[in-house]
């Protein structure tokens, strides 16, 4: 008579799990198959990383100081340009805003060419006031 190739055995997982689900006690894990030791390792690599990486942003920083500042201002300036029409968008949606503040702008356009454009005298006070305002932003005395 032969044996059979194949026993059936009972796996001993499930005989622990039955344990366990009668008595209420958890299982313990296997410890890691990894060792401690090549955790430190990455442990320590990442910490020199990050204790060099302040002097890595400075640097970069430091080098391309100009071109970074150039950006930033680009993308603050379309940042605030959205914001602006946004907020002009939603005030057109109020009733009698927006044509009120077209009054305001007619009525404003019509004083300054009343009070400036008019008359020559007028005339050159404004050119003057350009130059000496163009004087004091340039920083140089301009002809």
């Amino acid at each position: 008579m032969q044996e059979p190739e194949f026993t059936e055995t009972k796996s001993t997982d499930t005989t622990v799990s039955d344990i366990n689900a009668q008595t209420g006690t958890i299982t313990k894990l296997q410890p890691p198959a990894q060792s401690q030791d090549q955790w430190l390792k990455y442990g320590e690599q990442i910490s020199s990383f990050l204790a060099t990486l302040p002097e890595y942003v400075t640097s970069f920083f430091n080098q391309y100081k100009q071109p970074l500042v150039s950006v930033g201002l680009i993308v603050g300036a379309i940042v605030t340009v959205k914001v602006l029409l946004a907020i002009l968008d939603s005030l057109n949606d109020i009733p009698l805003v927006a044509p009120t503040f077209e009054l305001i702008g007619i009525g404003y356009s019509a004083w300054f060419v009343y009070r400036y454009l008019l008359k020559a005298t007028t005339r050159k006070e404004l050119t003057t006031e350009i130059t000496t305002l163009k004087s004091q932003v340039v920083g140089k005395n301009a002809p």
